[in-house]
C-alpha cells in the first residue's frame, strides 16, 4: 500500500501539483526582499572576518524561502482584508491568498522552518538561538494577534529593527561578537524604511481601520520619524564605514526630499521601487570593501 502511494506522488499530475505549490509558496515569500534577511547575514559573517565559512551555511539556507515565508506567509494569513483592497498585491511587490491557502501557508511555515530551529537549537551557541527566537517571535507578532505590531503606530515601525538582528546573530553563531555600531545602525535603518515604505498603503490601512505610524503621522510627519531615524542610522554607519554612511544619507536624503515636496500616498508608492534597491545599493558598497579588505588581510 506504502509502495502504491509513493509510486503515484510520482505521476505527472503529481508532480505538477508539487511544483505548483512550491512556486506559489516561493512567490508568497517574495524573494525580491530576501536581501533584508540574506544581506545582514552576509554582512554579519564578513564582520566576523570570514569571507565564507560553511559553518554559515545552515543559518543563510534558513534566511531564504523557509523564514521569509514566515514573515510574509503570516502577514498574507492575517492581512487578507487589507491585501485585497490593495492593487499592488499580487504582483511581485506581495501575493494576495485565498482563505484557502491558509493551511498550506501555514503547513509550509512549519515544514520549511522547524527542521532548521531544531538543529540550530542542537548546534549553535545559546546566545545565537535566543536571538534567532527573537527575531521569528518579533515578525510573527508583527502580523498575528494579540501583539500585531502592524496595527500599533510606532511599535510597527520600531518592531521593523528586528530586519538587523542577523548582524547579531550570525557572528555569535560563529563564535564572534557582533559589531555593535553596525546592528544598531541597521535597527534604526530598518526601523526607518519600514515606515517609509508604508505611506502607499496609508489609503488602504485607514479604510480598514488599521492605525500604522504612517497613517498616524501622515506623509509629512513620516519624513521627519523616518528622516530622524537614517540620520541615526548614518551616524552608526560611519563609525563602521564612511562610504556606506555617506551612501545612506545621500539615498534616504533623496527619498525623504521627494516625499516632502509631494506628500502622497501615490508618491510613496512611486518612490517604493527605489527603496527595495536601497539595500541592494548600500550593501554593494560595503560588500565590496568589506571582500576586499578581507581578501587583502586588512581586516579585521
Amino acid at each position: 500500500m506504502i509502495a502504491r502511494v509513493a509510486r503515484g506522488l510520482w505521476r505527472p499530475a503529481s508532480l505538477v501539483y508539487i511544483r505548483g505549490v512550491i512556486l506559489r509558496l516561493l512567490h508568497i515569500s517574495r524573494p525580491v526582499l530576501w536581501i533584508n534577511t540574506l544581506g545582514p547575514a552576509t554582512i554579519g559573517m564578513w564582520l566576523a572576518g570570514d569571507l565564507w565559512t560553511w559553518e554559515a551555511l545552515p543559518v543563510l539556507l534558513w534566511l531564504t524561502l523557509p523564514f521569509n515565508l514566515l514573515i510574509y506567509g503570516v502577514n498574507d494569513v492575517f492581512d487578507q482584508e487589507t491585501d485585497a483592497r490593495n492593487p499592488r498585491k499580487g504582483t511581485l511587490e506581495g501575493a494576495r491568498i485565498d482563505r484557502s491557502e491558509v493551511r498550506l501557508i501555514a503547513l509550509g511555515v512549519v515544514i520549511s522552518n522547524v527542521p532548521f530551529l531544531v538543529y540550530f537549537v542542537l548546534v549553535l551557541p545559546l546566545s545565537a538561538v535566543a536571538w534567532m527566537l527573537l527575531y521569528a517571535l518579533v515578525f510573527v507578532g508583527y502580523s498575528a494577534p494579540p501583539a500585531r505590531f502592524k496595527a500599533r503606530p510606532y511599535l510597527d515601525s520600531l518592531s521593523n529593527a528586528a530586519y538587523a538582528f542577523p548582524l547579531v546573530f550570525l557572528p555569535l553563531a560563529l563564535g564572534k561578537g557582533p559589531v555593535w555600531a553596525a546592528a544598531t545602525g541597521l535597527m534604526a535603518w530598518s526601523a526607518a524604511k519600514h515606515t517609509f515604505d508604508a505611506v502607499q498603503d496609508v489609503d488602504e490601512d485607514r479604510k480598514v481601520g488599521i492605525t500604522t505610524t504612517a497613517v498616524r503621522l501622515g506623509p509629512g510627519g513620516v519624513v521627519l520619524w523616518s528622516g530622524v531615524l537614517w540620520a541615526l542610522a548614518t551616524a552608526c554607519f560611519a563609525l563602521v564605514n564612511v562610504p556606506v554612511a555617506l551612501v545612506n544619507a545621500a539615498i534616504s536624503g533623496t527619498l525623504l526630499y521627494i516625499l516632502y515636496k509631494n506628500q502622497t500616498p501615490q508618491t510613496g508608492h512611486r518612490l517604493y521601487r527605489y527603496s527595495i534597491a536601497f539595500p541592494y545599493v548600500a550593501g554593494t558598497v560595503a560588500g565590496v570593501q568589506l571582500v576586499a579588505a578581507l581578501s587583502l588581510g586588512a581586516y579585521p
